[in-house]
C-alpha cells in the first residue's frame, strides 16, 4: 500500500474543494476504498474523511424516508420504519456482506460501490478499461461467470455489485448531492451510468461532488415490496442474480409495479417490460411467470454466464410472490 495524506475537512465546502483534485478520494466507512488501496487499484495522494461534515440521520415522514449519506447499513436495515414501510430496502441491506461490514459501511459508500470484477481488482491484469481506460477488457475472452448479461458493451462486462441500489431503484429513490455550484437531485435510475466506451465513468457525479442524502418517497407500492438474492453461499457473497420488486394492488388486479434486477447488469437494472406485463393482471404465479420471461430481454451472454438469464427470471417470480403476500 502506498503512502497518502489523510485529510479531515472542517466543512463541507472544504471537502468539496479537496475532492475536485483527481488524486484525492473520499472516505466514509472505508469498507471498499481501503480494500482497493491495499490492492493497489486505487492510488490516492490523499484521502478526505467525510465523517465530520455529513450526517447519518434516518427520518420517516408521511411523504417518505430521508437518509443521510453516513447512515450505517445495519442501522438502516434495522430501523423499524424501514422494516414496516420499505421491506425491500431492509431485506436488501440484510443480504449484503457480513454483520461486521454492515456495521461500518455507509449509505453513500454503497451508492459509490465499485465492481468486484476480478480483472478490475488485479493490477497484474493489464487489460481493464475501468482501471486503465483504453487498455481493453480481459473478461471479454476470459472467465466471466460473475459478469453482466445486461447493459454490457465491447469495453466492459463488469457487473454492479450493490444490493441496496437495486432496492432503491425499485422504490423510486432520489439521490441528493452537493457540488460547488450548489445542491441537486438525481433519480437513482440516472445516478449510475452504462459502460459504453467509458466504463471508468460510473456515475453522473462531477469531480468533487458529494452524496449528502437519499430520499425514498412513500408510495402505494412501497409496503408490498421484497428483495430476493441468489448467491453461491448463504452470506458474505455477491448476487448471481437478485430482484427488488414492489406492487400496488387494486382489488384483484395489479395497478402498479416496480421490478429491478441486480447481479446481472452493469448498473442496477429496471425491468420495464416486466412491469408493463404485470399491470392489470391478477397477482398469481401464472402472471408472475409470464411477466418474468421478459426480465432478461436483450441479454448478451457468454458460455460462463448464460445461466443468469434463467436465474433472473426465477428471482423475479420469487420476489413477486413474496411481495404479493
Amino acid at each position: 500500500m502506498r503512502d497518502f495524506d489523510y485529510v479531515v475537512p472542517k466543512s463541507l465546502d472544504e471537502a468539496l474543494t479537496r475532492g475536485k483534485k483527481p488524486d484525492h478520494r473520499f472516505i466514509a466507512g472505508g469498507t471498499l476504498l481501503v480494500d482497493l488501496v491495499r490492492l493497489d487499484v486505487e492510488r490516492p495522494a490523499a484521502i478526505v474523511d467525510l465523517n465530520a461534515v455529513l450526517s447519518g440521520h434516518i427520518r420517516w415522514a408521511p411523504n417518505g424516508l430521508t437518509v443521510g449519506a453516513l447512515a450505517k447499513n445495519s442501522d438502516l436495515a434495522d430501523h423499524p420504519d424501514v422494516k414496516r414501510e420499505l421491506p425491500a430496502l431492509s431485506q436488501a441491506l440484510d443480504s449484503g456482506a457480513s454483520p461486521q461490514i454492515r456495521n461500518m459501511a455507509s449509505l453513500g459508500g454503497n451508492l459509490m460501490q465499485r465492481t468486484r470484477c476480478p480483472y478490475f481488482r488485479d493490477p497484474g491484469v493489464s487489460e481493464c478499461n475501468k482501471r486503465k481506460p483504453g487498455s481493453g477488457c480481459a473478461a471479454l475472452e476470459g472467465y466471466s461467470r460473475m459478469h453482466a448479461v445486461l447493459g454490457a458493451s465491447d469495453s466492459c462486462l463488469a457487473v454492479h455489485p450493490s444490493d441496496l441500489c437495486v432496492a432503491l431503484l425499485a422504490l423510486d429513490a432520489v439521490v441528493r448531492t452537493r457540488r460547488s455550484s450548489g445542491a441537486r437531485e438525481l433519480p437513482i435510475g440516472d445516478f449510475h451510468t452504462l459502460p459504453g466506451d467509458t466504463p471508468d465513468i460510473e456515475t453522473q457525479l462531477e469531480p468533487g461532488e458529494i452524496v449528502t442524502e437519499v430520499f425514498v418517497p412513500a408510495s402505494g407500492f412501497s409496503r408490498k415490496s421484497a428483495y430476493v438474492k441468489v448467491r453461491d453461499r448463504a452470506s458474505f457473497a455477491f448476487a448471481l442474480a437478485s430482484a427488488a420488486v414492489a406492487l400496488e394492488l387494486s382489488g384483484e388486479k395489479i395497478s402498479g409495479a416496480r421490478v429491478a434486477l441486480g447481479g446481472v447488469a452493469t448498473k442496477p437494472w429496471r425491468a420495464l417490460e416486466v412491469e408493463a406485463a404485470l399491470l392489470g393482471r391478477p397477482p398469481t404465479r401464472q402472471t408472475f411467470e409470464a411477466a418474468a420471461k421478459l426480465a432478461a430481454n436483450g441479454a448478451r451472454t457468454t458460455p460462463n454466464n448464460h445461466f443468469k438469464v434463467e436465474l433472473a427470471r426465477r428471482v423475479v417470480v420469487s420476489a413477486l410472490e413474496r411481495a404479493a403476500t
